[in-house]
């Protein structure tokens, strides 16, 4: 049987064999073993088929324990490694005027490696400050440049429906957002409230998009002249998610009527 578990400080998934016998159940702490090292993990769920058909791209290893009293210890041994690291890290950043902002450092449970994320608007030789750091770490050094919104990943909590932001707990990639998709869902179009943690538009917009779309399929486009038991109108407007069309009357009068009131399309006006 294999597990699918959650591991590394950007959430990686993947797909992993146990080194023994043992039975694993979801939330348990694990000690994995990866391409990168060993890792700290969290099982999921049983790797199914179905399951994996979800994920892109996951992660190969083994499962080797459940964790420890020791292996807490070291684990919070390594998280102060970490934060030492981030401040001498910024420190190197600012000696050598490096334009590159650091977001966070992941020290592998085992050791192998130390790994800087950061935010960078170029290109940015960073040789120097490997060489500084691998010289005061006396660790394998790796330099991850990474995008606004997997900063949001690593460093937000909660977003303002009050729940864990998205990134940080189910998603397993940043899908695209464009403001198109808040007009269609008559969302406010001021930035400060349709943007997430990240500053960019919120993810959850995308979400529900396409539910929209397929909604708005099933309904007369705005300007098309449709026949009701109450006469011939012009759709003036949707309510997508309620199936409403706001119409208006030959001798002018407006009302706000279901859908499937619709008798037949006519199609656009002067058509």
């Amino acid at each position: 049987m294999h597990y699918i578990v959650r591991h590394g400080v950007m959430r990686l998934l993947g797909d992993f064999e146990p080194a023994s016998d043992i039975v694993y159940h979801r939330n348990n702490e694990v000690v994995v073993e990866t391409e990168r090292g060993h890792e700290i993990g969290e099982v999921l769920c049983e790797s199914t088929p179905r399951a994996m058909e979800f994920i892109d791209e996951p992660t190969r290893g083994r499962i080797l324990r459940r964790m420890t009293a020791e292996d807490r210890t070291q684990l919070l041994n390594s998280q102060t490694l970490e934060s030492d690291a981030y401040h001498r890290g910024n420190h190197y950043i600012l000696e050598r005027k490096l334009q590159m902002d650091l977001v966070d450092v992941e020290h592998l449970f085992g050791g192998e490696r130390l790994i800087f994320y950061f935010l960078a608007e170029k290109r940015v030789d960073f040789r120097d400050l490997v060489k500084d750091l691998a010289r005061e770490f006396r660790t394998r050094i790796e330099m991850r440049q990474i995008g606004i919104r997997d900063e949001a990943k690593l460093l937000a909590d909660y977003g303002d429906c009050g729940k864990p932001v998205c990134c940080n707990s189910h998603m397993l990639e940043m899908p695209p957002v464009s403001m198109k998709m808040a007009k269609l869902q008559k969302s406010t179009l001021d930035p400060s409230k349709i943007s997430g943690r990240c500053g960019r538009l919120k993810c959850c917009l995308r979400f529900e998009q396409d539910v929209y779309e397929e909604f708005q399929q099933q309904l007369p486009n705005t300007g098309t002249r449709v026949v009701t038991a109450k006469g011939q109108a012009r759709v003036i407007a949707q309510e997508i998610l309620a199936r409403k069309l706001l119409v208006e009357f030959e001798d002018g009068r407006r009302l706000m009527i279901n859908a499937d009131e619709v008798l037949s399309v006519m199609g656009s006006k002067g058509k």
